[in-house]
């Protein structure tokens, strides 16, 4: 999968696909609704999305499928 990597703010949107580290590993997720502030990430695996801080994201990649 090729990514854009981001070492500043990342600016989210509905609908992207993110890779994020976690204390249990990297993790592919579904960015289910983004503001400015706050994140709300599914990881399409039968467990509860969660909601998180845009800013706590810096080391997050974001798919571009135009880079495939």
């Amino acid at each position: 999968m090729k990514t854009k990597s981001h070492s500043m703010h990342i600016e989210f949107h509905t609908g992207d696909v993110v890779e994020v580290e976690t204390t249990s590993g990297t993790v592919s997720a579904l960015v289910l609704l983004a503001t400015d502030e706050f994140v709300i990430l599914d990881s399409c695996d039968d467990t509860t999305p969660v909601v998180v801080r845009a800013d706590d994201l810096i080391s997050a990649r974001i798919y571009d499928g135009s880079l495939a």
